[in-house]
């Protein structure tokens, strides 16, 4: 597969007549970085980026590597349309095409064969020469003072190109299976034929304000591209500093405005469990409620942040988003309320410590909750409790300082009933 160029480096390259390899794209999850093989054929270099373009750059981010130049100028230029200006264009009025002057760039001001004046929309005039991409937009400038001939690496980060994964957790009574895709996005109108990508997982911090807002998505998976495209596989490479960095394995192409999916990762889960969960904080109340829904499992590799669909025998139940997790974590969520299992909870104080003024300073509970199943199958009922003091008892587990955490694990029988406590003791002497 021939590579090309983006469309804003073969206006670039044009400036300065010289030879590129394709882009090259390291993708994070909030930006990437393009990078191009320039060549001068004298002592300059150009590039020149559509206005467009350079609103996605991250400020300060352009740069030259491994050319050791004087000096680099930016500035605006003016856009396609105004060299037009005091030349003839072609107008469509109705039916009929007249030669008119273009006077005014900016607002499309005219002038026709009767000396007459006025502005007219851009999609009535046409041209004798192909205009460019954005003909109306302005565009940026840098151009660098190099030695003759000299070769390098031009490089820029945008927020426009960014990438994602997607998980689907498959599960039936016969066990579950976890995969993933990759979404590619572009969302500038500049098509990008890579030769080398490097997919980044992490958290990467680059000083700059808000992404700019990217241009609508038009999905198109790897399989819907062109005949001669391979359809390249994610590989996982390894940790680069606490990075998940992935490649692919040939070429691909990420036309513009799209977002390119492509199979990503098929972990082993080395662990499955469902059971109705519930979290919560102490406090001396009665309470009642349905249990939710819950999830827990391990895989066999580290998994990167993003969204999670489950399903379960082929229904979707629920979707949630995963964080960055390492190799055999546990990752846990919830997918909303069980109104199948019910719990009670109640509080018995059993011990109360008084200091000399009267004030309560150790007391003792007993917090217990009675489980109830309307399923036609056993269900594990998960409780996790947290409790606050400056000592904190639980059962006959060693004293904490400030927060204790209380877990009950039962199982509760079909269409039946179950009960668990535990004993708390808050010392605030």
């Amino acid at each position: 597969m021939k590579p090309n160029l983006p469309y804003s480096l073969m206006m670039a390259l044009a400036l300065a007549t010289g030879s590129a390899s394709a882009a090259d794209l390291r993708i994070y999850p909030s930006f990437s970085e393009v990078r191009e093989t320039v060549k001068a054929t004298g002592t300059t270099l150009g590039v020149n980026l559509p206005q467009e373009t350079w609103n996605s750059v991250i400020p300060g981010s352009l740069d030259l590597d491994g050319v050791a130049f004087s000096s680099a100028v930016q500035k605006q230029e003016a856009n396609w349309l105004t060299s037009l200006e005091g030349k003839p264009v072609f107008l469509r009025t109705g039916d009929k095409i007249e030669t008119v002057t273009l006077i005014r760039a900016r607002d499309l001001l005219i002038k026709d064969a009767q000396g007459r004046y006025r502005n007219v929309p851009y999609s009535d005039l046409s041209f004798t020469n192909l205009p460019p991409l954005n003909p109306q937009s302005p565009t940026q400038t840098l151009t660098y003072t190099v030695p003759s001939g000299a070769t390098g690496t031009l490089s820029y980060l945008t927020r426009a190109v960014t990438w994602s994964p997607r998980f689907t957790l498959k599960a039936s009574s016969a066990g579950a299976q976890l995969s993933a895709l990759a979404d590619i996005r572009n969302g500038t109108e500049l098509p990008y034929n890579v030769q080398n990508t490097e997919l980044y997982a992490g958290d990467v911090e680059v000083q700059d304000g808000q992404p700019m807002p990217a241009a609508p998505i038009m999905q198109m998976r790897a399989e819907a591209a062109s005949a001669d495209f391979a359809a390249p596989k994610v590989n996982t490479v390894g940790e680069l500093r606490g990075l998940t960095r992935y490649d692919l394995s040939a070429p691909f192409t990420l036309p513009a405005s799209s977002m390119v999916t492509l199979p990503f990762l098929t972990p082993k889960l080395t662990s499955f469990e469902r059971y109705a969960g519930l979290n919560t904080y102490f406090n001396t109340e009665t309470s009642k409620g349905t249990m939710s829904r819950f999830y827990r499992f391990k895989a066999d590799e580290r998994l990167p942040s993003g969204s999670l669909t489950v399903r379960e025998d082929g229904r979707i139940v629920g979707q949630t988003t995963i964080p960055e997790t390492g190799k055999g974590a546990d990752i846990e969520f919830s997918l909303g309320n069980d109104p199948d299992v019910r719990y009670t909870r109640s509080v018995e104080t059993q011990n109360q410590q008084k200091d000399s003024k009267g004030n309560v300073t150790r007391t003792t509970y007993r917090v217990t909750y009675a489980f109830e199943s309307s399923k036609d199958r056993v269900i594990r009922a998960e409780v996790t409790e947290r409790a606050g003091g400056r000592r904190i008892i639980i059962d006959t587990a060693p004293a904490v300082q400030n927060q204790g955490v209380a877990n009950l694990r039962v199982d509760v029988p079909a269409n039946g009933k179950a009960s668990k406590s535990f004993v708390l003791v808050i010392d605030n002497s």
